[in-house]
């Protein structure tokens, strides 16, 4: 190898590494009618990361994830993902920018097949001349049966979304996000109502989705916050709180006065 092949090499070796963090809040505060539900809040979050937010009712963490989805237009204050600024984009722009959002209750359409759901959430499948120009290629089909198989409703493809369970519903619509391929999930209470069963399997399923995605999760049962989080970060009165392990904020005196002792 001549000394150009070398240089040539040694430069390829050293570079610049994709940046750690995908998200970051800086100095983000809300306000309505004068009063703040996010009040000044930086927190960062890195790839492959599983971050679970806590914290009592108003804290503001719903709000947040309204922020960085576009629902909601912050009073002051950034959001960068991927070193883009998402304050300043419509929430269609940030879902092509790699941004999907689950709300607490999920959103699937109950008259189509488990199937179509999936189709329609095909990126570029919004409007009707897509629509009417759609095709279920072999290609298509092999991608949602594996995103079915991964939440667990391969069988249940020919069913209408009506006849799903609460839970299946709640797989249903995290599949509908992973259709169309986000770099960042943002998850609001996804087990909220759902068994035991349902619970652990769910479980189970964030923590695979988090080795290639980033996952942002709103949750209140601490068991499951203690099986699938990196790191918690705690909210009280739109401040950040606290932050670490789950049992590192579980024996933080502040959030067991405010949050976990009640």
């Amino acid at each position: 190898m001549n000394t150009t092949q070398l240089e040539m090499s040694h430069l390829a070796n050293t570079s610049v590494p994709a940046q750690r963090q995908i998200l970051k809040v800086e100095d983000l505060t809300v306000s309505f009618d004068g009063f703040r539900a996010v009040d000044n809040l930086n927190l960062t979050v890195d790839r492959n990361e599983l971050r679970v937010i806590i914290g009592p009712n108003g804290a503001g963490k719903t709000t947040l994830l309204d922020m960085i989805c576009g629902k909601t237009k912050p009073t002051a204050g950034r959001v960068l993902f991927n070193d883009i600024e998402l304050t300043r984009m419509s929430e269609h722009e940030i879902v092509r920018a790699g941004v999907g959002r689950k709300f607490q209750t999920p959103s699937v359409y109950e008259d189509l097949s488990v199937l179509e759901n999936f189709e329609i959430s095909l990126p570029g499948m919004h409007g009707l001349f897509q629509s009417l120009t759609f095709r279920r290629t072999a290609q298509v089909r092999e991608r949602i049966e594996e995103i079915a198989d991964q939440v667990f409703l391969k069988d249940q493809l020919n069913r209408r979304a009506c006849q799903l369970s609460h839970g299946q519903k709640q797989w249903l619509e995290i599949g509908m996000l992973l259709m169309q391929e986000p770099e960042l999930l943002l998850l609001d209470e996804p087990v909220a109502g759902m068994s035991p069963r349902e619970r652990e399997q769910t479980g189970d399923l964030l923590s695979r989705i988090a080795t290639g995605k980033s996952v942002v999760v709103i949750e209140h049962d601490m068991d499951f916050v203690k099986r699938i989080a990196h790191k918690v970060t705690v909210l009280h009165q739109g401040k950040l709180l606290s932050e670490g392990s789950a049992s590192e904020v579980q024996s933080d005196r502040r959030v067991i006065d405010v949050y976990l002792g009640h």
